[in-house]
């Protein structure tokens, strides 16, 4: 009986304790077990990807394990992110999503999954966007630009890197406050995009500065207006489109990694502490500063405080994507 007893009381203590409540939520307490797979919902070379393969080797020597990008590019990222929904949710499938997931729940109104059935990680980085164009583009400046679009309208070409994207809000944001409409080349991803602008088959983008800061930094595209509250290091001598006198165009990309809603608290918390290993690393955080963007700190970086600001930034752009009556399907 006393042996009972004890056993009982044994029992009761590891499920208490933070092992026994991985092993009583099924989580192998050596996780991972296996290498991680990082779901990159854009194509190879765009900003997303530039930033989850500079992350993945740390990640990966934090967790013991390797982490693999794995691009999954098409349908504003909504095809990377149904392949983490469809994932088991034990953490080796991990999406490294970005603005795009605050998006999709509205764009996409026929989907094969649910848009909002996942768990946030942590908050990774935060990158503003640049008003750029073909370096050849006879606009000086952002105010000449305006006139520019005004006048030219439908004749300009403006590019992004599909419905959904970033690149596409700012481009709403920027017709709108121009007031005028211009023609919208949507493109499979930024690194066709760029590809396009550099090679003068593209008038304009609004694209984010770790896809662009090297370029305007080199003269191969001109490099307009900022579209964060204050200037980048990367960027010093570009202006924010407030100093520019367009401070309607003011947003910022970020990326966030993701698991599938119902992985184990434990799992999620041993990711959460990769990233923060992470973003730690002077090596890397000097190489997101280095290409205009910034690493994420506070409350963001956070498992909750990243699932409040993802849900936050659903109910931000909602109204803007209905207004404007485009959606993917």
């Amino acid at each position: 009986m006393l042996r009972t007893v004890r056993r009982g009381l044994l029992g009761a203590t590891l499920a208490m304790s933070p092992m026994g409540s991985s092993f009583a939520q099924g989580v192998p307490p050596a996780f991972p077990t296996r290498p991680v797979t990082m779901v990159v919902g854009f194509a190879p070379g765009g900003p997303a990807d530039v930033i989850a393969r500079l992350i993945a080797p740390s990640l990966g020597a934090d967790l013991g394990q390797p982490v693999v990008v794995e691009n999954a590019s098409g349908a504003g990222g909504s095809i990377g992110q149904a392949r983490v929904a469809a994932a088991r949710p034990d953490g080796h499938v991990i999406l490294f999503g970005s603005l795009a997931q605050a998006i999709i729940p509205t764009l996409y109104r026929t989907l094969s999954f649910d848009p909002t059935a996942l768990q946030a990680i942590g908050m990774v980085n935060e990158v503003p966007m640049s008003v750029i164009a073909r370096r050849d583009f006879p606009a000086a400046t952002l105010a000449e630009l305006v006139t520019m679009i005004r006048r030219e309208g439908p004749r300009l070409n403006l590019g992004n890197a599909g419905i959904g994207s970033t690149s596409h809000l700012c481009s709403l944001l920027l017709i709108a406050a121009v007031g005028t409409t211009v023609t919208i080349v949507p493109y499979r991803g930024n690194g066709p995009m760029m590809n396009d602008l550099l090679g003068g088959r593209l008038d304009l983008s609004c694209d984010q500065t770790t896809n662009n800061s090297e370029q305007i930094r080199a003269g191969a595209v001109r490099g307009y207006a900022i579209t964060g509250a204050t200037r980048t290091v990367a960027l010093p001598e570009v202006p924010t489109t407030t100093e520019a006198g367009l401070p309607a165009v003011t947003m910022s990309g970020w990326n966030m990694l993701f698991v599938p809603a119902g992985t184990p608290r434990p799992v999620v918390e041993r990711l959460n502490r990769a990233l923060l290993a992470t973003l730690n690393d002077a090596t890397v955080s000097r190489r997101m500063i280095e290409l205009g963007s910034t690493p994420a700190s506070g409350e963001r970086i956070t498992p909750d405080g990243a699932q409040a600001t993802w849900r936050a930034e659903i109910a931000r752009w909602k109204p803007l994507l209905v207004a404007a009556g485009q959606y993917a399907d």
